[in-house]
C-alpha cells in the first residue's frame, strides 16, 4: 500500500509542475493522457505552470524529497542527455534536509558500537553541524580530548531508498516507452548510475576506506590534507573521523583577510585534480565547496582540506590514456587525432567513418579557440566531445561523466578563486609528465610483462598454428589451381613451397624473438638477477630465422 500511496503522491507533484506535458506530447501515451488530464490537481496549479520547465523540474524534485533530490544531482552531471537548461537548473538543487532528533542519533551510534555515547565520547554535540539527505553530521570530543565528528546514517534511510529506487525504475521504463526522445536518454541506465552512487554512500565502511586511500595518496603533500578515520569507531552505520577546522571554501573574504594567496591557492586546486587522475587514478567525485575548505595555516603556500569521500572515481588505464591524450590532441588542434581516440577506445562503433566524426568534432571545438587559453574550460571540451559523440551512438561511461563532473567543479572554483586561472598553462605540464611516464622503458617493459602470463600461454599452441596456417593456404591454392589450371612457379622457381618455408620461417624467428623478449623483461624488471646468456642465443636464433625468411623472398 505504501508503494501506491508514494506512486500516487508523484503523480500529484507531476501535475502541480506540468510535467504531464512532457507525457502529453506523445500518442502512445493515452491512457496516462487520460490519468493526468482527469486530476484535480491540473486546475490548481496555474500560477507554477507559467514557470520555465526547468524550473518546474526542479521544484518537482525539491518536494519528492532527498532521494529525488538526489536523482536530480545526479541527472546534472549527464549533460551529454539533457538540455543545458534543465543541466543548468539542476545543479541548484542543495542536498540538505531536516535534521533528525539527536536522540535517534544517539540510538543508531550506541546500536552500531554497543556501547552507550557517553562511555565512546567525553562530550556529544546534540545539535548537528550539518544534514544531508543519507547522513547527519555531530561533532564530538573523545576521552584523550581530540575532536571528532560522527556522521551518522539517517533512521530507515535503506528501506525509503530501496522504496523510492524501485519506483524510480518503474518510472524509467514507462519514460523509455512515451517519452519522444525516451530510448536516446536511456533512462533505466540513469536510474541504475544513480542506484550505485547512493548505495555507495550507504556504507561509511566504503567511504572511510577511500578517506584512507586519499589520505596515503597524499601523506606528504602540502597542497591537500584528508582527515583521519578512527576505525575503531568506525561501521557501515557511523564514522568517526579527525575535525578539521579551515575556511569553507566559499568564505572569499575571510581568506582574503589574512592575506591568501589567492592565485596560488587556484592553482593548487588544479593541480590536485590532475594528480589524482594522472597519477593516483582515483580522485574525489564530490568536491563541490561544502566538501572543501582551506587551511588557516600559511596563507601563502595555502594547502586544502577535503571532506565526504562517499563518491570516488577510478578510470581504466585505456580511458585514462584517451582523456589525456584527447586533451593534449585538442589543444594542439588535431581533431582526426581526437576522432580516431574515440573509435579506438570503443566510445564510438568501430564502424564510424574517421573523416565524419573529424568533422563534427572540428564544427563544435574550432569556435572555442575564437577564445582566450586562459578563458577555455577544460570541462566544457570534454561535454562538447560527449555532445558530438552522442551522434554517433557514443556509450557514455559513469567514470567518464564523474571526471567531466569533477573537472567543471575544480574549474568553477579556480576561477571563482582566481578569474584570470589559466587552467590549461596549469594542467600541461601535468599531462606532458604523464605521456613522457606512460613512454618510459621500464613502465612498458612492466606493462609487457604484466601480459606476458596471456603470450606464454599461446606460445606452445604456436607450430600447430603455423602448420594450421600453412595447410590452409595450400588448401586455398590447390581449390585455385583446380578451377583455373595448373600452379605456376615463380620466376625463381621455389613455388608454393618455397613461399610456405619463408612464412615458417619468419614466423619461428618471430615467436623466438617474443620469447627472448619476453623473458629478458622479466630479468630487467626484477632487477637484481642478470639476465642470462642463452636468452641471447634464443633473441639471435630468432634473427637468423628473420634474415634466411627475407633472403627466401
Amino acid at each position: 500500500m505504501g508503494r501506491i500511496a508514494r506512486f500516487a503522491r508523484i503523480e500529484h507533484v507531476m501535475v502541480k509542475y506540468a510535467l504531464e506535458e512532457l507525457l502529453l506530447q506523445n500518442t502512445q501515451a493515452q491512457l496516462l493522457r487520460h490519468v493526468f488530464l482527469l486530476s484535480p490537481t491540473r486546475w490548481m496549479s496555474r500560477e507554477t505552470r507559467a514557470l520555465p520547465r526547468s524550473t518546474r523540474i526542479r521544484l518537482a524534485l525539491e518536494e519528492l524529497g532527498p532521494v529525488f533530490v538526489k536523482l536530480g544531482q545526479v541527472l546534472s552531471t549527464r549533460r551529454d542527455l539533457l538540455p543545458d537548461d534543465i543541466g543548468d537548473e539542476l545543479t541548484l538543487l542543495q542536498d540538505k534536509v531536516k535534521p533528525f532528533a539527536s536522540e535517534l542519533a544517539r540510538e543508531e551510534i550506541e546500536r552500531a558500537l554497543s556501547q552507550p555515547v557517553s562511555v565512546i565520547f567525553r562530550q556529544f554535540e546534540d545539535i548537528p553541524i550539518a544534514s544531508a539527505s543519507v547522513a547527519q553530521v555531530h561533532g564530538a570530543v573523545l576521552h584523550d580530548g581530540s575532536e571528532v565528528v560522527v556522521k551518522v546514517l539517517r533512521p530507515g534511510i535503506r528501506d525509503t531508498i530501496r522504496r523510492d529506487v524501485s519506483l524510480m525504475y518503474l518510472l524509467a521504463d514507462m519514460a523509455a516507452l512515451v517519452l519522444q526522445d525516451g530510448r536516446r536518454l536511456r533512462p533505466r541506465e540513469v536510474v541504475a548510475e544513480y542506484d550505485r552512487t547512493i548505495h555507495a554512500e550507504l556504507d561509511l565502511v566504503a567511504e572511510a576506506t577511500n578517506a584512507v586511500v586519499l589520505r596515503n595518496n597524499f601523506k606528504d603533500s602540502k597542497t591537500l590534507y584528508i582527515p583521519e578515520i578512527h576505525w575503531d569507531l568506525t561501521r557501515s552505520a557511523v564514522m568517526v573521523q579527525e575535525r578539521i577546522s579551515g575556511i569553507p571554501i566559499r568564505d572569499i573574504k575571510a581568506m582574503e583577510a589574512i592575506g591568501m594567496d589567492m592565485r596560488r591557492l587556484a592553482e593548487h586546486g588544479v593541480e590536485i585534480f590532475y594528480t589524482q587522475v594522472f597519477e593516483h587514478n582515483f580522485f574525489h567525485a564530490d568536491m563541490h565547496p561544502g566538501n572543501i575548505f582551506v587551511s588557516r595555516e600559511h596563507p601563502k603556500h595555502p594547502q586544502y582540506i577535503a571532506v565526504d569521500f562517499g563518491i570516488i572515481g577510478s578510470l581504466t588505464d585505456e580511458d585514462q590514456r584517451y582523456i589525456g591524450e584527447n586533451l593534449l590532441a585538442f589543444f594542439q588542434r588535431d581533431y582526426r587525432r581526437v576522432a580516431q581516440l574515440h573509435i579506438d577506445s570503443g566510445w564510438v562503433p568501430r564502424d564510424t567513418r574517421v573523416s565524419e566524426l573529424e568533422a563534427g568534432v572540428r564544427a563544435v571545438c574550432e569556435p572555442i579557440f575564437e577564445k582566450p587559453l586562459s578563458e577555455i574550460s577544460l570541462g566544457d571540451v570534454l561535454l562538447q566531445l560527449f555532445h558530438v559523440a552522442r551522434r554517433f551512438e557514443m556509450e557514455v561511461q559513469p567514470q567518464l561523466v564523474l571526471l567531466q563532473k569533477t573537472l567543471l567543479n575544480i574549474e568553477g572554483l579556480g576561477r571563482q578563486l582566481y578569474p584570470d586561472l589559466d587552467l590549461w598553462a596549469t594542467g600541461k605540464p601535468f599531462l606532458q609528465r604523464w605521456v613522457v611516464k606512460r613512454n618510459n622503458p621500464r613502465i612498458l617493459i612492466r606493462r609487457f610483462v604484466d601480459q606476458a602470463p596471456a603470450i606464454l600461454e599461446v606460445l606452445p599452441e604456436l607450430p600447430m598454428m603455423v602448420h594450421d596456417f600453412v595447410a590452409q593456404k595450400n588448401r586455398s591454392l590447390r581449390q585455385e589451381s583446380a578451377a583455373h589450371g595448373p600452379y605456376r612457379q615463380s620466376p625463381g622457381g621455389r613455388g608454393s613451397n618455397g613461399s610456405d618455408r619463408t612464412l615458417r620461417y619468419s614466423i619461428t624467428g618471430g615467436a623466438l624473438l617474443l620469447s627472448a623478449a619476453l623473458l629478458s623483461s622479466a630479468y630487467i624488471v626484477s632487477e637484481t638477477v642478470r639476465t642470462p646468456w642463452w636468452i641471447l642465443l634464443v633473441a639471435l636464433a630468432g634473427i637468423a630465422c628473420l634474415l634466411v625468411g627475407l633472403r627466401r623472398r
